[in-house]
């Protein structure tokens, strides 16, 4: 086993096209959801130059029912959309949210499809879907999270911040951070590099050195502030290194609904299933197994069983139960990962992980996506109907199950 080695995560901004186009896709799940709990969605959304294009599978009673868009239904959809990059910040030449050309190429959710994740009078749901999901927990920080990650999100969303609030009027929303740590044994010790591109106002670069200096040192002030000093010890720091970056967000390059699926997940530090969540309703196991094995990697660490925990489950279409479960606590576990693994199909109120009995336990048909779409679905603060699965509420259920 490595003891020292450097290990590498990247985020994302909300104003990255990608990001755009998953967070438009969460706008219409939770749109369809506030209509119809039981809707089913998987909207995938294309974001270029002046133009956001929905595409997908739809059912939802009162919108979209026997091949027919209710009054005002389309429109609706077109509101949201424009009302979701108009929250973003994007009022550009190249991509603003009033003017830009929208499609709506939405259309009824395949029989077929349906007839497998339907519940009948003989059978439970299915999944809407055969893969593989995983989650991961680890002790690095607080939100029991990657560190690289962790400190990648949070230079972000701190950037954002800023940027609505008007502190750094000369930021635009299109952004990328990357954090370089170095380890000893399971532990950081050292930022040795720190990354951050950021689209800014015009002027804002080589041409002026002034202001290219003032957005330098605003940038090394927000790293500051998120990783502490500690680490901050010889970081080299690359900030704009390619110069000028003033045409961003679909105007600079197209966007795709899933396409960051590292950056949502645990930033390469755990496997991934290869399945994306935005614009996925929760019968999509893709997203809900997904949310379900982060939920108990994370009490696992939480109980204190281990100290890091990657948790895979794995269901076949149309079927109710999951083909496997399987913990691995990387050689931290208080007790073997067998052990564990019969503790959480024990549990009574998890229903046996099918994805009915998910969805009920996080409560996962509600209109609660959207927050989801930028800065990561894990390791975020749980808030009411929010981020369900971020709760520490199996741990005494963990510990009764061991007892």
């Amino acid at each position: 086993m490595r003891t020292d080695y450097l290990f590498t995560s990247e985020s994302v901004s909300e104003g990255h096209p990608d990001k755009v186009s998953d967070q438009i896709s969460d706008a219409i799940v939770d749109l369809f959801l506030s209509k119809d709990p039981e809707a089913r969605i998987a909207c995938e959304t294309l974001t270029t130059t002046q133009l956001v294009v929905l595409a997908g599978e739809i059912r939802c009673k009162g919108v979209y029912e026997n091949g027919e868009w209710a009054a005002g239904a389309k429109e609706e959809i077109e509101a949201t959309v424009r009302a979701t990059v108009k929250r973003i910040g994007y009022e550009q030449d190249g991509f603003h949210w009033e003017t830009l050309r929208f499609e709506n190429n939405l259309h009824g959710q395949s029989v077929h499809i349906a007839q497998g994740v339907d519940a009948g009078e003989n059978k439970d749901e299915g999944a809407g879907d055969q893969g593989i999901m995983f989650g991961y927990a680890t002790d690095e920080t607080p939100d029991l999270m990657p560190a690289t990650l962790y400190y990648s999100h949070k230079i972000l969303e701190r950037m954002a911040a800023d940027r609505h609030s008007g502190e750094a009027p000369f930021l635009e929303p299109d952004a990328k951070s990357q954090v370089t740590l170095r380890y000893e044994g399971s532990l950081p010790v050292a930022a040795t590099a720190v990354v951050v591109s950021t689209q800014h106002k015009k002027g804002y670069d080589e041409n002026d050195p002034a202001k290219k200096a003032e957005l330098e040192a605003y940038v090394k002030k927000v790293v500051a502030d998120i990783i502490p000093p500690v680490l901050l010890r010889g970081t080299v720091y690359y900030i704009n290194p390619t110069g000028t970056f003033e045409i961003g967000g679909p105007d600079g390059d197209a966007g795709l609904t899933g396409r960051k699926i590292i950056v949502d997940t645990y930033g390469g530090a755990a496997p991934h299933g290869g399945g994306a969540f935005s614009g996925k309703d929760p019968t999509k196991v893709d997203r809900s197994a997904a949310y379900i094995t982060r939920y108990l990697a994370k009490n696992v660490v939480a109980a204190g069983l281990a100290t890091r925990c990657t948790i895979q489950i794995a269901y076949a279409i149309g079927v109710s139960q999951p083909l496997s479960l399987y913990v691995d606590t990387h050689e931290t576990g208080t007790v073997g990962d067998d052990v564990i693994e019969r503790a959480i199909l024990g549990i009574a109120k998890l229903g046996g992980l099918t994805p009915r009995s998910i969805r009920t336990h996080l409560g996962l048909n509600k209109p609660i996506y959207q927050p989801t779409a930028a800065y990561g679905h894990f390791g975020r603060k749980p808030q009411g109907d929010f981020f369900p699965w971020e709760r520490l509420d199996l741990v005494a259920d963990l510990k009764a199950a061991l007892a």
